[in-house]
């Protein structure tokens, strides 16, 4: 029984380490000579023209949310539809369900003009 402890205890040890390590690290060897070029704004490979801080549309989260929760679900069903000749028929059913709510969340997404670019 300790036994089963003390490798719950090392793996709660090696959690914290792995992402904990490489920041302490990289906080101690980081080199640390800032000056007024490294501290200038920069993207893509060129200099900013203007106003550096751009508020973006909110349609833009939200088409980027739709398709992160279509996506995701996509991969939900891959399995599902890899094993279909093999299911019961209740498993049958809670695809088939799933893929009808996928499907009324697209409709409802598309009605409220989430898709829509303007």
């Amino acid at each position: 029984m300790l036994d089963n402890w003390m490798f719950i205890g090392l793996l709660v040890i090696v959690a914290v380490a792995l992402p904990t390590l490489p920041i302490v690290v990289a906080r101690i060897l980081a080199p640390r000579k800032p000056n007024a070029q490294k501290m200038e704004t920069y993207e893509c490979g060129m200099e900013t023209v203007g106003e550096t801080w751009v508020q973006f549309k909110m349609q833009y989260y939200v088409y980027a949310l739709v398709f992160l929760v279509f996506d995701v679900e996509i991969i939900f069903l891959y399995p599902w539809a890899v094993s279909f000749d093999q299911m019961p028929l209740l498993g049958v059913i809670a695809g088939v369900l799933f893929i009808f709510l996928l499907g009324d969340g697209l409709v409802y997404a598309w009605r409220k003009g989430a898709l829509e670019w303007k």
